[in-house]
């Protein structure tokens, strides 16, 4: 049984709830952030529910007024935040030509600008202690690409390449800083592509099937834990088979 406190992004629904969850199961007391007040004190009462301390915060990680608040009051909550789960995301489908500017830069700015201020927020309390552990999420496709997905694909690299390059910063002075990049997952987000996008990728996949978000989850918990003390600035891929490294 672990134990700390942990902040999770955008964990109103799939990926992130399903972690929130396992956190709060593996000890951890959890701040639920998401868009959607609604939707995070949703699953902040699933936790509590269960026996587990959670508190449910609305904001927009792309905002720096927003982070910080959303940090605030995880701290005010539950203590300084020993891990900081970068989950939030959103998803739009466009082949390059369509692509707006807004489109772009909106991608950017909830995966990238918001991956860089939670952790801007959290980081001062960990290097004071010595410790902590931040798991970025990414994206198979960052590493591979993804028709129609030019942008997503873009920011979901950008992290792999911020959580490499922080990892060298500050691993050695007690904070370890790695990524998850999983293949498509049964969430809302990925049901938010089309049909016959998720029928192309589901063919090609060795294991035959999408992920759940649970699986995920439990990778998560494990970089999380002190059995991955030796993994820094490393990308693990629950994601069928579409990558293999």
């Amino acid at each position: 049984m672990m134990s700390g406190v942990a902040l999770v992004t955008g964990a109103g629904s799939g990926i992130g709830r399903a972690i929130a969850l396992k956190l709060a199961a593996d000890g951890y007391a959890v701040t639920v952030n998401d868009l959607s007040l609604d939707r995070a004190e949703a699953v902040a009462d699933e936790i509590r529910g269960a026996g587990g301390k959670a508190l449910g915060v609305a904001g927009d990680v792309s905002s720096e007024a927003d982070a910080a608040a959303i940090h605030r009051a995880a701290s005010a909550a539950h203590g300084d935040v020993t891990l900081l789960v970068n989950n939030a995301g959103i998803a739009h489908q466009a082949l390059f030509e369509n692509l707006d500017v807004a489109d772009f830069d909106r991608m950017f700015a909830v995966h990238v600008r918001g991956t860089f201020l939670m952790t801007k927020a959290v980081l001062p309390a960990m290097l004071a202690a010595g410790a902590g552990v931040i798991v970025n999420v990414a994206s198979q496709l960052g590493q591979i690409g993804g028709v129609e997905l030019v942008h997503y694909s873009g920011a979901k690299a950008a992290i792999i390449g911020m959580t490499k390059a922080l990892a060298r910063e500050v691993s050695a002075r007690g904070v370890r800083v790695n990524a998850v990049a999983p293949g498509p997952i049964n969430t809302p987000l990925v049901m938010q592509l089309s049909e016959e996008w998720r029928d192309a990728k589901r063919a090609g996949l060795p294991l035959g099937r999408f992920g759940e978000p649970q699986e995920v989850a439990e990778t998560v918990a494990f970089l999380a834990s002190p059995a991955a003390s030796l993994f820094v600035g490393q990308t693990l891929g629950p994601n069928s088979g579409d990558v293999m490294l």
